[in-house]
C-alpha cells in the first residue's frame, strides 16, 4: 500500500492480517502493520524493512515507489525483525545502497545476519544528519524505546518525526479501532517498563515542531498530535487517564464475582462515575494490564488457591509489577473458604512497586458474602469512592 506523506515521501504499509500473536504473547485480532518509509529528494532513502513474511510484496511496493530510480541509503532504526528481516534481501538487490545505522545497529546486524556490511556503513551518532537534498534526517537516539539501539529521525523541511515503535498501535490499516485502545495496549505491554527512557526522548523532541508522526506500526499522525503526545506523556510517567476505580476478579464458582457486583453498585451509590471490571480469566490479559495503568484506583478480588491466589490473577499482577507499576490506591478482596490467604500474597508483591497506598479495609470473604462481610464491603466502598 503506497500513500504520499509529503510531495516527495511516499509509506509503504503492510497489513499483516496473518498473525495471531504479537511477539508470540499478545493477541492481535485485527492484525498489525508494519510500515516502511521512501524519501525522493537528490539521493533516496529507504526508511526501515518489513517482517520476513512480506519481503516480496515489500520489495514490490518499494520498487513501485522509487519509479525506477535507486535507493542510496537504507535507514535501519531499530533493528526487532519485524522492522529489520528484509535487510539482507534488500541489500542483495540494491547493492550499491548504503546501510545507516549506529554502532549498537550494526552488532545486531551481524547477530542476525553473519555480516554487518562493513563495506556499506554509514555510522550516525546521536545528533548526526544524513543530508539527501531538500530533505534532512537528524537522528535521536532513543535507547530502550524499547530497544538498546533504537534512534528517531526529524525532518526539518516537512517537520516531520519518524518515530520508531513510539506512537505505534496494534491493528492492521484498514481496521476501523479508536488509536487510544490499542495504542495503550501496545505501549504498555512492550515499552511500559521504560517510562524513565520516553520520558528522555519526549525531552529531547521538546523544542522541536512536530508536525506529522510516522512510525513503524499503525496510522501516520498528522492532526491533534498533542493528544497522542499528551499520551505518551501520561503513560511514561505513569499517570492515570480516567477518573475511577478499575476492579480486577477472579472467581471459580461465582461468589467472588457477586461480591464484585455488589462492591461496583456500591461505589456507584457513592458517586464514583467509572467503574469498570474485569474477569481476568476470561478477558485480555494485556488489555487488563493496560488498563490497571489508565486508572488512578484498583481492586484485587481473588479466591485463594493452592495457598496462595488464583493463576491468572497472579499472572495480572506479575505483569504489573514487571512494568513498573506505580502511583496507585489499592484495595483487596479475598476469597478463601478455609485458610484465605490471597491478600497477604497480593500486597507482599505490591509493595514491591513504588507509591502504592492501600485501603485500610481488607475484605475477606469465607465461601459467599454475609451479613459481616457485605459491611467490610461497604467500608472498602468508602474508601476507594474518597
Amino acid at each position: 500500500m503506497l500513500q504520499k506523506v509529503s510531495s516527495d515521501i511516499v509509506h509503504i504499509g503492510i497489513n499483516d492480517r496473518e498473525i495471531d500473536l504479537f511477539e508470540g504473547m499478545y493477541e492481535v485480532p485485527n492484525g498489525v502493520a508494519y510500515n516502511s518509509y521512501v524519501i525522493l529528494d537528490e539521493k533516496v532513502a529507504v526508511l526501515d524493512t518489513v517482517d520476513s513474511h512480506f519481503g516480496s510484496a515489500w520489495l514490490a511496493d518499494v520498487e513501485e515507489a522509487l519509479g525506477g530510480r535507486t535507493p542510496d541509503y537504507l535507514v535501519v532504526s531499530h533493528m526487532e525483525p519485524d522492522h529489520s528481516a528484509n535487510i539482507a534481501v534488500f541489500a542483495e538487490k540494491y547493492k550499491t545502497a548504503k546501510i545507516v545505522g549506529n554502532v549498537k545497529t550494526f552488532a545486531m546486524i551481524k547477530a542476525f545476519f553473519g555480516t554487518d556490511f562493513s563495506d556499506r556503513q554509514v555510522v550516525v551518532a546521536e545528533g548526526d544528519e544524513l543530508k539527501l537534498g531538500r530533505h534532512t534526517i537528524k537522528f535521536v537516539f532513543a535507547p530502550m524505546v524499547h530497544w538498546p539501539e533504537v534512534m528517531v529521525g526529524y525532518d526539518a523541511a516537512d517537520k516531520i518525526l519518524f518515530s520508531a515503535d513510539a506512537f505505534g498501535k496494534f491493528g492492521a490499516l484498514d481496521s476501523a479501532e479508536p488509536w487510544d485502545d490499542e495504542a495503550r495496549r501496545y505501549y504498555i505491554g512492550i515499552v511500559g517498563k521504560y517510562g524513565v527512557q520516553v520520558q528522555a526522548l519526549l525531552k529531547k523532541l521538546g523544542g522541536i515542531d512536530v508536525q506529522t508522526i510516522c512510525p513503524l506500526h499503525g496510522p501516520i499522525l498528522s492532526s491533534d498530535l498533542g493528544h497522542y503526545i499528551g499520551l505518551y506523556d501520561k503513560w511514561s510517567k505513569y499517570e492515570p487517564e480516567f477518573d475511577g476505580v478499575m476492579i480486577a476478579y477472579t472467581s471459580v464458582y461465582g461468589h467472588t464475582a457477586k461480591a464484585v457486583g455488589e462492591l461496583e453498585n456500591e461505589l456507584k451509590k457513592r458517586g464514583v462515575k467509572k467503574v469498570e471490571t474485569f474477569d481476568l480469566a476470561r478477558r485480555d490479559l494485556a488489555d487488563c494490564i493496560a488498563k490497571a495503568f489508565a486508572y488512578p484506583k484498583i481492586v484485587f478480588a481473588t479466591t485463594t488457591y493452592n495457598n496462595e491466589y488464583f493463576p491468572s490473577m497472579r499472572a495480572f499482577v506479575e505483569g504489573l509489577v514487571e512494568r513498573f507499576f506505580q502511583n496507585k490506591f489499592v484495595g483487596i478482596v479475598e476469597n478463601g473458604s478455609w485458610s484465605p490467604a490471597a491478600a497477604k500474597h497480593i500486597r507482599a508483591q505490591l509493595e514491591t512497586c513504588k507509591n502504592i497506598t492501600f485501603a485500610d479495609t481488607t475484605v475477606t470473604i469465607r465461601s459467599a458474602l454475609n451479613a459481616d462481610s457485605r459491611e467490610v464491603l461497604k467500608k472498602l466502598a468508602d474508601e476507594m469512592a474518597r
